[in-house]
């Protein structure tokens, strides 16, 4: 494992607290010619923006035209990490060495790197994507070569992942800031962790479901889980898909309706 300084040896949780949150959506995720997301719009609503390093999706030219629109618009630009699976948008289970993945990782973090420092800003922190996100929730081998990958950069940044994964138990291990994730248009078991895309329900399409979950788990930290139980789930931030249909115009009423509801919406960086 690489070493760091004193610094992340004094990283910390970056707590979550009722009534406050962060916005964060999925953006850059384009190839080419391909488009998938409306970043421009999106970055008027988010306070995080999630890019894509180019291994799920994301080329040199969208990252950079992404950093560049995060930072006029004072919007903390973080590392959407993946497997390298372009083909499968980095949503198919898949086994890599953990000193590939770290290298990866690392790799991917230093790319958008240096879009961020070209625009002005910086990478403010890492989320993984897609299949390494769900596999770092229990696989404790995949989460700390995850977490070795931010050390290689000799940067203490923040990790986003779901509360009680593998994932944040690592990078807290390691010194880094922790930051805990809850989803509006995503449905819980009853552990507290999602329900695979692959079964019935497991994305909340209705848009007044989705704000109004949106609204519990920052004013109460709690959601009702597919099978109707209510569970707590306490986020400092709180992902809107940017890759679903009318994600501007959904996300644009759950910031309204948090705001209204008297929810301080800020970022965690």
């Amino acid at each position: 494992m690489s070493t760091v300084d004193d610094r992340t040896r004094a990283g910390r949780s970056i707590e979550a607290h009722p009534g406050v949150i962060d916005l964060n959506a999925d953006l850059g995720e384009g190839f080419g010619r391909w488009t998938l997301t409306d970043d421009k719009q999106l970055l008027s609503v988010v306070t995080s923006a999630n890019v894509a390093c180019g291994f799920h999706a994301g080329d040199a030219v969208t990252m950079r035209r992404v950093c560049e629109l995060a930072a006029a618009r004072g919007v903390r630009i973080g590392a959407q990490v993946s497997y390298r699976d372009l083909a499968g948008f980095g949503r198919r289970a898949m086994d890599v060495p953990s000193d590939e993945l770290a290298a990866e990782v690392a790799y991917q973090i230093g790319a958008l790197g240096v879009f961020a420092r070209a625009a002005g800003t910086r990478v403010a922190y890492v989320k993984p994507h897609g299949a390494l996100y769900n596999r770092v929730v229990g696989d404790g081998e995949q989460a700390r070569a995850v977490v070795d990958g931010v050390l290689l950069t000799g940067e203490p940044l923040p990790v986003l992942g779901l509360p009680g994964s593998r994932l944040l138990e690592a990078a807290a291990g390691a010194g880094l800031p922790v930051v805990t994730e809850a989803f509006g248009d995503r449905a819980y078991t009853d552990e507290g962790t999602l329900v695979p895309r692959g079964l019935d329900g497991a994305v909340v399409t209705d848009p007044d479901a989705v704000v109004t979950r949106s609204v519990g788990l920052a004013r109460e930290g709690a959601v009702v889980a597919h099978s109707g139980r209510e569970i707590e789930v306490r986020a400092r931030s709180l992902c809107l898909h940017g890759d679903t249909p009318g994600a501007v115009l959904l996300a644009r009423r759950v910031r309204a309706e948090l705001e209204r509801s008297g929810v301080r919406v800020e970022a965690f960086v």
